[in-house]
């Protein structure tokens, strides 16, 4: 089974602080490596859609993920694939604002929806614009009545204003929405605004610390009886911990997850939108089943801890939009949460022991759009 990410449209109804706020931003500097873009890709998707339908074809289990942009800006799109296309699974990547322009039969047929949200109302108004927590509680109870028996992440973006441990733990808690799983990213390595941040300060401070109380309340949830919370930047490592399994990149970019671009070219990744250097063919003539791997020299093949991290992120391996103190700020991250959750396997392993939980609780799809490793 190979996931891919079909862009629909480079357009979106919203102007994130940390996505398309930047680019309107004096204050970022570009830093990173040069890389040859195709500005040639159209700013929607302009494909034969038979070609798209036999490429699929060929794989009998394949996962279309929509995407954008904001990919219900081309609900049209959506629904003729979803009416047309050979048998395959879908999922959704969106901002949540626009899920009532799909009829209940298509909102059904979502194995995954993930929407972006931030954490408590505050904090995402203050990045996603004001009213906009609302809205996306209006629009996942939408989901709820339409019949969506699906897994529903909630997708966070997290930087330096934000508590991990609260806004995680409010989304949890909170009842006003049926959120079944969280996903957090962390607001780095993507826009060169390292010049701009006081990133070192949060994450020894902050973000470091709040991980560790997360996989206590974590572990300490499984021993009250409360089960296995689905938060996947722990969910998918314990599984691998347990299994004594090491894993490559953790999202499944340039191996088991593409892209497909405006144009049918593939890509191993959604952030790597027209990198021609790195594609691996075009839907007219590529067998889905056989695309090439993809992957880069860095030192992440050299990491000790390369098989439980997967190496983050291909595209800022490629990229480097941050000056080294900056990424290696990054992998201590990783490093935390590596020992925190190394720390705590052994009380998993009891709480199994114990019949409080089973293995198979860890159980989720893999490449299901989340990162894995914040």
């Amino acid at each position: 089974m190979v996931f891919f990410h079909l862009i629909l449209t480079d357009t979106c109804n919203l102007c994130c602080s940390y996505c398309r706020g930047k680019i309107h931003s004096g204050d970022v500097e570009w830093c990173g490596r040069d890389v040859e873009i195709d500005t040639a890709l159209p700013p929607d998707l302009s494909i034969d859609l038979d070609d798209l339908y036999t490429f699929i074809e060929r794989d009998p289990d394949a996962c279309i993920t929509f995407y954008g942009g904001e990919p219900l800006m081309r609900s049209d799109l959506i629904t003729e694939i979803m009416d047309h296309a050979p048998p395959c699974r879908f999922m959704i990547q969106t901002n949540g604002l626009l899920l009532k322009d799909l009829e209940p039969r298509h909102i059904r047929r979502f194995e995954t929806i993930l929407v972006s949200i931030d954490g408590p109302p505050p904090v995402t108004d203050r990045h996603r614009g004001a009213g906009t927590y609302q809205r996306v509680m209006e629009n996942c109870a939408y989901l709820e009545s339409a019949g969506f028996t699906g897994e529903l992440i909630a997708r966070m973006t997290v930087g330096e204003d934000v508590d991990i441990h609260d806004a995680v733990t409010f989304l949890h808690r909170n009842r006003d929405h049926s959120f079944r799983a969280l996903h957090w990213q962390m607001d780095a390595e993507f826009a060169g605004d390292a010049g701009t941040r006081s990133f070192h300060r949060w994450l020894n401070e902050s973000y470091n610390p709040g991980i560790r109380r997360l996989i206590h309340d974590w572990v300490g949830m499984m021993a009250g009886g409360e089960g296995v919370a689905r938060w996947y930047p722990f969910l998918q490592p314990m599984q691998d911990l347990l299994a004594c399994r090491d894993s490559w990149l953790r999202c499944g970019a340039g191996y088991a997850n593409y892209t497909i671009m405006t144009d049918g070219h593939i890509g191993p990744c959604p952030v790597m939108i027209g990198m021609k250097e790195y594609y691996a063919g075009h839907i007219r003539d590529a067998n889905p089943l056989s695309l090439p791997v993809v992957e880069v020299e860095s030192e992440c093949t050299r990491c000790p801890i390369r098989g439980f991290c997967g190496g983050r992120c291909l595209y800022s391996q490629i990229v480097r939009p941050w000056p080294d103190e900056m990424r290696l700020a990054v992998c201590d991250s990783v490093k935390n949460l590596y020992a925190g959750l190394v720390e705590a396997l052994p009380l998993v392993r009891r709480c199994i022991a114990e019949g409080r939980i089973n293995e198979g609780d860890f159980s989720h799809t893999r490449y299901n759009g989340c990162e894995i490793i914040p």
